[in-house]
């Protein structure tokens, strides 16, 4: 963060109640990604070779560090036949 960015700051001091939202919605997606990987005996190298996408990718999606985008949701649950719920 800049010094001088005055957004970051004030969203660091305030927080933005939507982004925090869509955080934990995300951590839920996350979480439901960790299931689904459990359920299906797969590891994140052959989670990322089904759904074509690089492992360390699915490693930040795990952990909550990179969002899941709509396109690689839909592709995972046309892969797995399954619905992910964001609560």
């Amino acid at each position: 963060m800049e010094e001088n960015d005055f957004v970051s700051i004030w969203l660091e001091e305030s927080g933005n109640p939507a982004i925090e939202e869509l955080t934990n919605k995300n951590l839920e997606v996350a979480h439901q990604t960790s299931n689904l990987m459990a359920e299906k005996n797969l590891l994140a190298n052959d989670f990322a070779r089904i759904v074509d996408i690089n492992p360390d990718e699915i490693s930040r999606w795990l952990i909550g560090k990179h969002s899941f985008s709509i396109k690689k949701l839909k592709e995972i649950t046309e892969a797995f036949n399954t619905y992910f719920s964001a609560n």
